[in-house]
């Protein structure tokens, strides 16, 4: 009988654009985006190196007494996704391999972005003093595999080159899936090179998903003044996740000015959004250490 497929997802970092330490962001965290997945077979993929990627790192040492191999997907290279990379601690271990996913952004590769930096003139260790085996692997394709995960990859509508990643079984056609879309502009605003029919197309990218994560940094009030910054209200995001058919939804990327009174205000107001449109779909906002098992 084969091994059932399982996923259990870890936020480690929720918010959007700067970390917001401190008691009024206790409960939904503080750290920008990072979330970890990992497979039935032991599988680890990491999705974005914000600032919560320090305490992955660190809780990876202590659990695997500091032998590490990790996968990083980056969405795209905005300092909120990449910032905890030079404190992430893998990178300093002998025999530790590290390999980070992404794509170019104009001109500019991937690993030319991550060598600036780490900088000596902005960080103390240059990308090629790290102790670990780093891999920087350009995203050229629309699918790829990592070990037991399955990858696709979809253009989002954010300033440069942002990428959503769903992820399934590698081996198999059914078992669980889920989908990482952090920064993405679903409203009107913004001038973004997707094709006319990008909608319909995204909707086809996360039919039945089982877990949808998805950017819901504004109100619909707050959004009338940041239209065309390549974010979404939990509003588009609950219609999106219906026209889908995804079984449960997590709103992340959490406004920096949003504390977690606000954020209780925005949740409470997301399920009732939701629950007015039928279905069953359930609607949590992602918290930091908060674990969904698929």
């Amino acid at each position: 009988m084969p091994t059932l497929t399982t996923y259990t997802v870890t936020f480690w970092g929720t918010r959007g654009s700067i970390p917001t330490p401190g008691p009024a962001t206790s409960r939904y965290g503080g750290n920008t985006p990072c979330v970890a997945v990992e497979g039935s077979e032991g599988q680890l993929v990491v999705l974005d190196a914000g600032t919560g990627i320090r305490a992955l790192g660190l809780d990876l040492v202590a659990k695997q007494n500091g032998a590490a191999k990790v996968e990083i997907l980056l969405s795209h290279a905005h300092w909120d996704h990449i910032q905890g990379l030079p404190h992430f601690k893998p990178f300093f271990a002998p025999g530790n391999t590290v390999r980070i996913w992404g794509s170019r952004q104009g001109t500019a590769s991937l690993e030319a972005i991550l060598r600036q930096q780490m900088d000596p003139a902005v960080f103390p260790v240059p990308l090629d003093a790290l102790s670990a085996s780093l891999t920087v692997q350009q995203v050229d394709s629309d699918e790829f595999s990592i070990g037991e995960f399955r990858v696709r990859t979809i253009k989002l509508r954010h300033p440069g080159t942002t990428l959503g990643f769903r992820l399934t079984p590698a081996k198999r056609s059914g078992g669980p899936s889920m989908a990482y879309v952090t920064d993405n502009e679903l409203g009107g605003g913004g001038q973004y090179e997707v094709p006319a029919s990008w909608r319909r197309d995204f909707v086809t990218f996360l039919k039945g998903v089982d877990l949808l994560i998805h950017d819901a940094m504004y109100t619909p009030k707050e959004l009338e003044q940041h239209r065309g910054w390549g974010h979404s209200t939990y509003e588009e995001a609950v219609t999106l996740a219906h026209d889908a058919g995804a079984k449960k939804l997590v709103l992340f990327h959490h406004e920096p000015e949003h504390g977690d009174d606000a954020m209780d205000g925005l949740v409470a107001a997301a399920c009732k959004f939701a629950k007015a449109r039928g279905g069953s779909l359930d609607v949590a906002a992602a918290q930091e250490g908060m674990q969904v098992t698929l």
